[in-house]
């Protein structure tokens, strides 16, 4: 079944094209689509469709090493998330 995962971002003032610029060629196994909202100034959300869960846990390693190649344009979120909000799960309801 279809799932999704969904990562919120708060990049540092300045930095918003590198932080885009860092997803222009993601090619994570198994990914199906992958969209930037912008949901306030230097918010981001990222949302990734995939087949299913089983292939959204065999891409968290390159997902992780992404992380990792643009980690530094990103703020602390507070409440003890660090520098990212992730969730993911399957579709329950297509409409």
């Amino acid at each position: 079944m279809t799932a999704f995962n969904t990562v919120r971002f708060r990049v540092k003032p300045g930095r918003d094209q590198e932080f885009l610029d860092a997803h222009r060629n993601i090619s994570w196994p198994g990914l199906q689509r992958l969209d930037i909202i912008k949901t306030g100034d230097r918010n981001y959300c990222i949302i990734c469709e995939w087949p299913d869960m089983e292939s959204i846990a065999k891409a968290r390693p390159d997902m992780i090493a992404t992380l990792n190649s643009f980690r530094g344009t990103l703020e602390d979120l507070g409440s003890g998330l660090g520098v990212t909000d992730a969730i993911s799960g399957p579709v329950v309801l297509r409409q």
